[in-house]
């Protein structure tokens, strides 16, 4: 069986070792949970194309300003198709599974460190914290639709497109991608607050 009857999951390779267990890669034709993974860590246990599909739903906001730059629906077949245009358009450009692209994107743009802040004495200070994996993995997820929403909002370029380049880009570890140069500043922030 493949993910919608096309990719196979079989040769799919996870390198980095903190995010195996929590990139799922379980083999259905529709990945769609219907969110019964209600558990402690259940998010593990969803596959990762329908988090990606759950993602483009609920894109999430900014910071704190709630900058609503979609007029997303969260119909689930609607943004699941949209995902089987991305992974197709994917396939065509780097003639690779798209599940691999995305797995290498999602590693190649998860964050390692990151920042808190703590009260100490009255004063705020910024302090760096280590990302657990499946945080990393939820950041990487966000970051590439986000980066895809800012490519295709009021622009000729279909979501779907900027999708697939905003994959693509962090799957090759370029700064073109928006997943990419945000794993980077979080990482330099963390860094001056060490």
């Amino acid at each position: 069986m493949k993910i919608f009857g096309k990719y196979s999951t079989e040769e799919i390779k996870i390198e980095d070792p903190g995010l195996k267990a929590y990139i799922n890669l379980d083999t259905k034709l529709m990945v769609k949970s219907h969110g019964r993974e209600r558990e402690r860590f259940g998010k593990a246990k969803i596959n990762i194309v329908e988090r990606l599909i759950n993602r483009i739903a609920v894109p999430g906001h900014r910071g704190k300003k709630h900058k609503i730059i979609t007029r997303v629906t969260g119909k689930f077949t609607q943004h699941a198709k949209t995902v089987m245009k991305t992974f197709d358009l994917i396939e065509e450009k780097t003639k690779q599974n798209p599940l691999q692209v995305l797995v290498k994107a999602i590693e190649n743009a998860a964050p390692h460190d990151e920042i808190t802040t703590i009260e100490y004495g009255g004063a705020r200070y910024p302090q760096a914290v280590d990302c657990s994996p499946q945080r990393r993995v939820d950041l990487a997820l966000r970051h590439l639709v986000h980066g895809a929403f800012d490519k295709s909002f009021n622009k000729k370029i279909k979501f779907y497109e900027a999708l697939a380049q905003e994959i693509i880009a962090a799957s090759q570890n370029s700064n073109e991608s928006f997943a990419i140069r945000k794993k980077i500043e979080m990482e330099k922030q963390a860094d001056s607050a060490r």
